[in-house]
């Protein structure tokens, strides 16, 4: 139903996952837990799938936060849980708010600040890859909060992968040259969306060794994932959530 990114373990108040295809309820082609209500999947097997996840977590459902994304960079700062509209990144600093993102190809990024206790969760599309939405993320934490890059810790979740995310000249003009190849087969370029994310973690002051990659494609391991591009944009969606208790 899930995996839990290994960065965050030392930190025992800290919940943080990234769900799978597996243990819904959703039928073909949204099966099995599709999380994502802006597909086409029936309402009520989107929110009984919603219930089981958080509930896997122990985490009550009414303690989640979550945003209808629109591939821009507009953070919020969630001072309760709810359904948010047009945001892409939501950050917080208050215990037992669990913040959560919807990807099926984009890239989820988490982060936590063990020093203000302060957490963010990150859906980086291209477009909003393209537009620095995770070095913008770190630095609202900065402003918001007082944190210190130095001492966060982030995950880069399952994504399309950089041998699977072939785009055209018109994308790829949108990206540094470290963060596509061109390849002359298929006369296309090949964009590495965990890499460019990454970078920005590290530019804004991260430490590398305090970044994990997930080491799952989306396309790659469509067996365990939700893959848009893949499936045809017949499918379910994932959630990458992060939130942390009191104590």
């Amino acid at each position: 139903m899930f995996r839990s990114p290994h960065i965050f373990a030392d930190f025992g108040s800290v919940t943080a996952a990234e769900s799978t295809r597996h243990g819904g309820v959703s039928e073909a082609p949204y099966h099995a837990l599709n999380l994502g209500g802006s597909t086409a999947d029936e309402p009520d097997k989107v929110i009984e799938n919603n219930h089981r996840f958080f509930a896997a977590l122990d985490i009550p459902f009414e303690n989640v936060a979550k945003s209808h994304q629109v591939h821009g960079t507009e953070i919020l700062n969630v001072v309760k849980p709810g359904r948010f509209e047009g945001y892409d990144a939501l950050i917080t600093s208050i215990p037992n708010i669990q913040l959560a993102v919807t990807v099926a190809d984009c890239t989820p990024v988490l982060v936590y600040d063990p020093v203000t206790r302060a957490v963010a969760a990150i859906h980086a599309g291209w477009r909003g890859t393209a537009q620095q939405i995770v070095y913008k993320t770190i630095l609202k934490m900065q402003e918001t909060f007082g944190s210190v890059p130095a001492n966060c810790v982030a995950y880069i979740g399952t994504c399309i992968d950089e041998c699977s995310f072939e785009v055209g000249e018109e994308v790829a003009a949108n990206f540094e040259s470290a963060h596509k190849r061109w390849d002359d087969d298929k006369q296309k370029f090949f964009v590495d969306l965990k890499k460019a994310n990454k970078d920005q973690l590290v530019k804004v002051g991260l430490r590398t060794e305090n970044i994990e990659l997930s080491a799952y494609s989306t396309v790659l391991n469509n067996e365990d994932y939700f893959s848009y591009r893949f499936e045809k944009g017949l499918t379910g969606r994932m959630l990458a959530t992060i939130g942390f208790s009191a104590t």
